[in-house]
């Protein structure tokens, strides 16, 4: 049996790898409308945080599956975690290109691992210590924000509204 801090560190791989690969998949699958909806489909900062955000869904089911029905503040403690990650990345890419007036791709790259390796110690450290009182109604609200997520992550990269996050750097 995987010992927590196992998990979260193959965890934490996984979404590096497969972040990584959703850079591409989108121009790999000839500007799929499905490929779309995962994938980054431009160099905008929303569409970076799709990198995160679907891998940490994808591997959180498979944590559900391995411990998670056992956990009474699992989906808490993973909507706090892919928060933290996505708002890292934001932090951090608007704060290094704010102070050097351009973005640098090992920055970017620094960035995205930044997010993630947050996300997944936040998420280890809130299984660890079990600080969460969650009641049903909590864990049923950080369900609905997570598809409320998925969903916006879907409506905005064909409908982007008319903010900076949603523009390419230039």
């Amino acid at each position: 049996m995987l010992s927590l801090k196992s998990i979260h560190v193959i965890g934490a791989a996984f979404a590096l790898i497969l972040g990584t690969l959703l850079h591409f998949t989108w121009e790999w699958s000839d500007f799929s409308s499905i490929a779309a909806v995962f994938s980054a489909v431009n160099e905008s900062t929303w569409e970076h945080l799709k990198l995160i955000f679907f891998p940490f869904l994808l591997f959180s089911i498979f944590e559900y599956a391995i411990y998670g029905k056992h956990e009474k503040c699992f989906f808490t403690i993973k909507l706090k975690s892919v928060l933290m990650g996505m708002f890292v990345i934001t932090a951090s890419f608007y704060t290094y290109t704010g102070i050097l007036g351009s973005n640098y791709l090992p920055l970017d790259i620094a960035v995205f691992i930044l997010g993630v390796l947050s996300a997944y110690a936040y998420s280890y450290k809130g299984f660890k210590s079990r600080p969460y009182n969650c009641s049903e109604g909590s864990e049923l609200l950080s369900f609905a924000v997570i598809a409320a997520l998925m969903l916006a992550f879907w409506i905005f990269t064909f409908n982007p509204p008319n903010l900076g996050i949603f523009d390419p750097p230039l």
